[in-house]
């Protein structure tokens, strides 16, 4: 199952009554044996796998492990790119756990995001992103560490020039071939800002 998730709305419930709403706690009033293959942050609107079956959640678990699984964003950011694209090689680290930071550390993991210029408007520009790697925040501290931070985004986004009401990063497409029939499948979805 492809859903798609608003931005705000948590992945899956949280500790305690206030966090317990999510898209996979209300998927589950329909489909109960739905598992989520990835996440997206609570803050990020887009497209989101799920199984319903275990031996289809391993199956797609392990196709995002072996990065069978081509993700496309599409960012809002602050400034413009010197470039009309790249490749940012940054590994990145946990810094802190309430709330969850990371930044780029010689010591992290290894991570690879590819972007391109949509469009520039002087102040902002628009992205779209390509991860090669998975890690938890890395287009946002990717994004940060190269002077162009997400729009919006409350962790890493100090860029207070262009206003915004959300954390503009949409997870815009899912690309991959059906680990059981081999069927090539593309989702897109329409960017909401």
């Amino acid at each position: 199952m492809i859903a798609e998730k608003p931005a705000g709305l948590l992945c899956q419930p949280g500790l305690g009554p206030e966090l317990a709403d999510s898209l996979l706690t209300r998927i589950r009033c329909d489909w109960p044996s739905a598992q989520l293959v990835h996440r997206l942050d609570r803050d990020t609107s887009g497209l989101l796998m799920l199984a319903l079956a275990p031996e289809l959640h391993r199956a797609l678990s392990r196709l995002f492990a072996e990065r069978q699984v081509q993700k496309t964003y599409i960012a809002d950011v602050a400034g413009t790119p010197g470039e009309r694209e790249g490749c940012i090689f940054l590994p990145i680290a946990k810094r802190c756990h309430r709330p969850p930071l990371y930044g780029v550390d010689p010591a992290g993991k290894p991570c690879r995001t590819d972007w391109r210029l949509v469009e520039s408007h002087g102040a902002w520009s628009r992205l779209e992103l390509r991860p090669r790697t998975g890690r938890s925040h890395q287009l946002r501290v990717h994004l940060a560490a190269l002077g162009h931070p997400i729009l919006g985004d409350p962790l890493y986004g100090e860029d207070a020039a262009v206003p915004s009401d959300r954390m503009r990063l949409h997870a815009s497409g899912l690309k991959f071939e059906h680990p059981f029939t081999n069927e090539a499948l593309t989702f897109h979805s329409a960017c909401p800002f």
